[in-house]
C-alpha cells in the first residue's frame, strides 16, 4: 500500500490465493463473549468484561483491517483470491462487510467433509466453475465440533478439498485420479 518490496510482487494474475482466514474474531459466537454472556466470562466483573471488549473489538478491527487490506491489494494487482470462513447470519464479514459471498456451503459432508457446519466463500477478481462432477462422495461419519480441539474442527477433509478445486476452482473437470 506505501510502495517498495511486498511478498504480493512475485504473485501474478494467473495465479489463486485460497485464504482460510482466522474464524475467532468473526464468528457468531464472539456476541456472547461481547455481551459476556459466554459461559467462560458469565461469571465476571463488570470491570473484567468491558476490558475484555476492548481486548475482543481491538483483535476484530485488526483482523478487519487485514482481510480488507488483502482485498484491496488483490483487487488493486488483478490477483484471483478466494477466502473461506464460517457462515452464520450473525457472522461480523455477513453482516458488516461490503462484499458478499458468491457460495455458501450448509452441509460440507456433501462435498465429503466430516462437519456440517456451513461455510461461506468470497470469490474475489474471479468466479466460482460449478463444475458438474460425475461422482458420488465418499460420506465420512460426522463429527461434532464440541469433540474436536480447535484446531482439528478448523481443518477440512482431503476429500471435500480435493472436491472443492474440481468443482468450483479448475477450468474444466479433472477426474479424482489425475490430481
Amino acid at each position: 500500500m506505501r510502495g517498495g518490496v511486498s511478498i504480493f510482487d512475485d504473485i501474478k494474475p494467473t495465479d489463486l490465493i485460497i485464504a482460510f482466514f482466522p474464524c475467532v474474531r468473526f464468528e457468531a459466537q464472539i456476541i456472547m463473549n461481547f455481551r459476556g454472556d459466554a459461559f467462560g466470562v458469565k461469571d465476571w466483573s463488570i470491570q473484567k468484561k468491558m476490558e475484555y471488549d476492548l481486548k475482543l473489538h481491538s483483535e476484530l478491527h485488526q483482523l478487519y483491517c487485514l482481510i480488507s487490506k488483502l482485498v484491496i491489494i488483490c483487487d488493486k494487482r488483478n490477483i484471483p483470491l478466494i477466502i473461506e470462513n464460517p457462515y452464520s447470519t450473525q457472522h461480523y464479514l455477513t453482516r458488516y462487510w461490503a462484499i458478499k459471498p458468491k457460495l455458501i456451503d450448509m452441509d460440507r459432508r456433501d462435498m465429503g467433509d466430516y462437519y456440517e457446519k456451513p461455510t461461506q466463500y468470497w470469490f474475489i477478481g474471479c468466479e466460482p466453475k460449478n463444475n458438474f462432477i460425475f461422482e458420488g462422495v465418499d460420506r465420512k461419519p460426522t463429527k461434532r465440533i464440541e469433540d474436536a480441539n480447535t484446531v482439528e474442527r478448523s481443518m477440512i477433509s482431503p476429500d471435500y478439498a480435493n472436491r472443492f478445486i474440481r468443482e468450483f476452482i479448475l477450468d474444466e473437470v479433472v477426474e479424482r485420479d489425475d490430481l
